[in-house]
């Protein structure tokens, strides 16, 4: 059976799971204006969590199931070790003409489908910069999952940051990389800020010199269409100063370092994921 495409004009998106990261997402749609925040629901009895999303404009039902019934995509935005239950309470309203999306993290695209009893399902990845618009973001089309599905999935996303597409084999690395590494850097602006301080500078001064250093490094490599290591190599003059600093750090094996930290945390996403 062919698989009714999603009308653009028309659709209607819920949230199931009305957490930090489903309201990063819907409020970038929101802002970018990729979708009014009328065609956009969520379900959820605190009062707090409710009324973050009505600030902007979404809709809130008190239950899950108003949710599933009055959207065509239905995004699972719900901690990995409840998903299958919510999957499987729902799986009733789950008809194949809705577009399903996962953001659990490593909750197989398998299982996702054997549990809704449709293949129409989509696995996504994003990280928590999603809530300051700079999120990285990677998917994965399930069996029924058609082109136009992944294309509408891209446009939503794409709103919160950036978004690959890879297959699914790749996600534990992923998540080693784009998962956990906003935690690396958030270590690596702490110490910079401490070699600030090390060397004389106040302590919000160097908070703010390692946080501005940081994104606009992170701007040239995604701007300026260079390697790193060309761009390393116009910042270390010889016998310079730059150069002295990339000295100590290789003596202290810091490429091995943050390698070692996202294999480590690729092996783990494996061994959640059995």
């Amino acid at each position: 059976m062919t698989t009714a495409p999603i009308q653009l004009d028309t659709y209607k998106l819920g949230f199931i799971g009305a957490g930090k990261m489903a309201e990063s997402i819907a409020r970038g749609i929101v802002q970018s204006g990729v979708l009014h925040p009328s065609r956009i629901s969520t379900a959820h009895s605190n009062p707090v969590r409710r009324s973050a999303f009505e600030s902007f404009g979404v809709k809130v039902f008190p239950q899950n199931e108003q949710v599933v019934e009055d959207s065509d995509v239905v995004i699972f935005s719900v901690k990995p070790q409840v998903v299958k239950d919510v999957v499987l309470q729902l799986q009733p309203l789950l008809s194949k003409k809705k577009l399903l999306v996962s953001v659990a993290a490593g909750v197989k695209l398998k299982d996702l489908q054997t549990w809704a009893g449709s293949e129409r399902f989509i696995r996504v990845m994003p990280n928590t910069p999603a809530a300051v618009g700079e999120a990285a973001t990677v998917m994965s089309l399930g069996g029924a999952a058609t082109e136009a599905d992944g294309e509408l999935i891209s446009k939503l996303f794409g709103s919160v940051g950036k978004i690959w597409k890879a297959d699914e084999k790749l996600f534990d690395a992923i998540t080693g990389l784009s998962g956990s590494g906003p935690a690396y850097i958030y270590i690596a602006i702490e110490a910079l800020a401490d070699g600030g301080v090390a060397a004389g500078l106040p302590r919000e001064l160097a908070l703010g010199l390692a946080s501005q250093t940081v994104l606009g490094a992170a701007s040239m490599v995604c701007q300026s269409g260079k390697h790193p290591g060309q761009l390393k190599d116009e910042v270390a003059s010889p016998g310079g100063t730059t150069i002295a600093g990339i000295h100590e750090l290789e003596k202290d094996g810091f490429r091995g370092l943050l390698m070692n930290a996202v294999v480590a945390a690729a092996k783990r996403s494996r061994e959640f994921s059995k």
